[in-house]
C-alpha cells in the first residue's frame, strides 16, 4: 500500500473538497476501500429512495480511493467508464457502505468493482465496475 488511511483524508480534503458529499472514508485497504454515506433528504429521489447519481458518486470516489492506495497521491487520475447496476431499493434514511476492490491496476488504466450496502440489508444494493485512467508517471 502506498498511502495511509490519514494521508488519503487529507489528500481527499485539500485535493477533492467535494468528495465530502459522497460520504466518508472509513477504510483503506491495499486495492481497497470502504466509504460510509449517511444518507438524508437531500439523497432520495422521488418514491423515497436514494437516487441513482448519489450511489454512483459513492461508487465512484470510493474506487478512487481503492486506486490511489495502489498508485499514491495521483490527482489527475480520472474515470473513464462507470458502469452500475441498481439491485434492489435501499432504505431511505439507513447509511450506505460501499467497499470497492480493485481487479487490474495496470500502467495507465485500471479496473475496480464496486459493492454498495444498504444498512440492516446484508444484500448489495448495487453493484458499479469503474475504469479509471492513470497519467504517465514524470
Amino acid at each position: 500500500m502506498k498511502i495511509t488511511l490519514p494521508q488519503l483524508q487529507t489528500f481527499l480534503t485539500e485535493q477533492f473538497p467535494q468528495g465530502a458529499a459522497f460520504g466518508t472514508l472509513r477504510e483503506l485497504g491495499d486495492g481497497t476501500a470502504e466509504m460510509v454515506l449517511d444518507v438524508d433528504e437531500s439523497h432520495l429521489r422521488p418514491g423515497g429512495t436514494v437516487s441513482g447519481p448519489v450511489m454512483m458518486g459513492l461508487a465512484d470516489v470510493t474506487l478512487y480511493a481503492a486506486l490511489l492506495s495502489r498508485i499514491g497521491l495521483m490527482p489527475l487520475a480520472v474515470t473513464t467508464n462507470l458502469n452500475i447496476n441498481f439491485l434492489r431499493k435501499p432504505a431511505a434514511h439507513q447509511p450506505l457502505t460501499a467497499r470497492a476492490t480493485m481487479l487490474k491496476v495496470g500502467k495507465t488504466i485500471a479496473v475496480g468493482e464496486v459493492f454498495i450496502y444498504s444498512h440492516g440489508n446484508d444484500d448489495p444494493v448495487a453493484h458499479s465496475t469503474i475504469t479509471y485512467s492513470i497519467p504517465p508517471s514524470r
